[in-house]
């Protein structure tokens, strides 16, 4: 997921994962910038400090995309079974959202970090006791307990740890840096736990192992960087994060909502469905091959997002659901045809247009909220997001009991190109607000 357009200097770029709460005026502030250069040489180095630990994270959270296919040969789950396992991911993720997201206003940036990181190692060490059913369930539930916790505040931290590097910096490097380690990440995790069970060696052990190693690194880079924000005498009420109205034009706000289910709508089939198509459909077992065709979808939409930061969220938008469009139509071509390379381009296609249309979607809400509630109105966004992330997922899963897959996915990809159709008539009428 994208990491949002957020107010100066938290001002971070693209996708999923979570938003950054406003922080009330009369709230807990960030500390201010640093004037030794000693002090100023330790916020960046905790700046790449976090930042490895937020990669480090994202990637851990699709290690198991390539190795569903062992599981399902390990324990006879169904496809559908895949999609509901991968779903229980989805609902940690909104879960931490909403209970956890903007705690780390008032507790500090480190004091959220670091459990976050915590639950990603419990989660490894979960998958590491056993391929059962229930078991996978719970440790895909536990990280993404742990992802929700950490995006947004992992993105707040980048953003103030540069801020006091180079005060009055208006350059993109937080946002770019979020953008690779988040999306980047979700693409360069499955690639690696792709190539780790290639190798044979317990390839539902290795994968969990490596990256439990670099979670503890993640934990020791934490507790290195300096805090960012001070905590107030008083600690404000504790509340769940509401979602709310962001104001201004109530058309354009649902348009960014149905752009945001869109797109993560492709993230989610993705990392659930289509490595098990890859080796089952088309008789392709490489492991690492499984996790190639999750980093191609991740790796594009990292990459548009990180090239078109200066680009206003309407033209992100109007590139973003002609490229998902006919990526679609290009990626149901290849598995009707049963052609790996025709489906790896829809993939390519498909993901950078997702990638656009979750940036102009975060960007739009970002722009209509006040900017006390503009943390209000992402999490609404991220919601909304994270249903198109399980959703449609399950929904091929079910359709794939009836039907052929190839053929459950071209009926999916139909229903997606009705509602991108249906947006880019919305779209037409609706005057898109500038960036914040």
């Amino acid at each position: 997921m994208s990491t949002p357009t957020l107010p100066r200097p938290a001002r971070a770029g693209a996708i999923p994962a979570a938003p950054r709460p406003a922080v009330p005026a009369d709230g807990p502030a960030p500390a201010p910038g640093p004037a030794p250069t000693a002090s100023r040489a330790r916020h960046r180095a905790g700046f790449w400090l976090v930042a490895a630990a937020f990669l480090a994270t994202m990637a851990f959270s699709t290690v198991p995309a390539p190795l569903y296919p062992l599981y399902q040969a390990a324990d006879g789950f169904s496809t559908f079974t895949v999609t509901v396992v991968f779903a229980a991911y989805a609902v940690g993720v909104a879960l931490a959202l909403v209970l956890a997201g903007h705690v780390s206003d008032w507790l500090g940036r480190r004091r959220v970090l670091l459990p976050a990181l915590g639950l990603e190692l419990a989660a490894a060490a979960l998958f590491l006791s056993g391929t059962g059913l229930a078991t996978l369930l719970v440790a895909r539930f536990v990280s993404g307990l742990g992802v929700g916790m950490l995006t947004a505040t992992a993105t707040a931290h980048l953003a103030e740890l540069h801020a006091a590097h180079r005060p009055g910096d208006a350059g993109h490097r937080p946002q770019v840096v979020a953008v690779v380690a988040n999306i980047g990440g979700l693409g360069a995790g499955a690639l690696a736990a792709g190539a780790l069970a290639q190798t044979g060696v317990a390839p539902l052990r290795l994968p969990y192992l490596v990256f439990a190693a670099l979670l503890l690194l993640g934990v020791a880079g934490v507790l290195v960087a300096p805090e960012t924000v001070r905590r107030p005498a008083t600690r404000p009420a504790y509340r769940p994060q509401r979602p709310r109205r962001s104001g201004g034009d109530p058309a354009a706000q649902r348009l960014a909502y149905a752009a945001a289910f869109a797109s993560f709508a492709v993230f989610g089939v993705f990392t659930s469905v289509a490595p098990g198509f890859v080796g089952g459909t088309l008789h392709h077992t490489s492991r690492l091959l499984a996790g190639l065709v999750v980093f191609v979808v991740f790796g594009a939409a990292a990459g548009v997002q990180a090239a078109t930061t200066r680009v206003r969220p309407a033209a992100r938008l109007r590139a973003g659901l002609a490229a998902q469009a006919a990526g679609l139509v290009v990626l149901t071509t290849g598995m009707l045809a049963e052609r790996l390379d025709v489906f790896l381009l829809g993939g390519l296609v498909t993901g950078a247009g997702a990638g656009l249309l979750f940036a102009a979607a975060s960007g739009t809400v970002a722009a209509l909220a006040a900017p006390h509630r503009r943390g209000e109105a992402l999490a609404g966004l991220f919601l909304v997001a994270y249903l198109g992330l399980s959703l449609p997922a399950m929904g091929l899963g079910l359709l794939a009991r009836a039907v052929p897959q190839a053929t459950a996915m071209a009926l999916l990809a139909g229903a997606l190109l009705v509602l991108l159709a249906a947006l880019a008539v919305a779209a037409r009428r609706t005057r898109s607000p500038r960036r914040p």
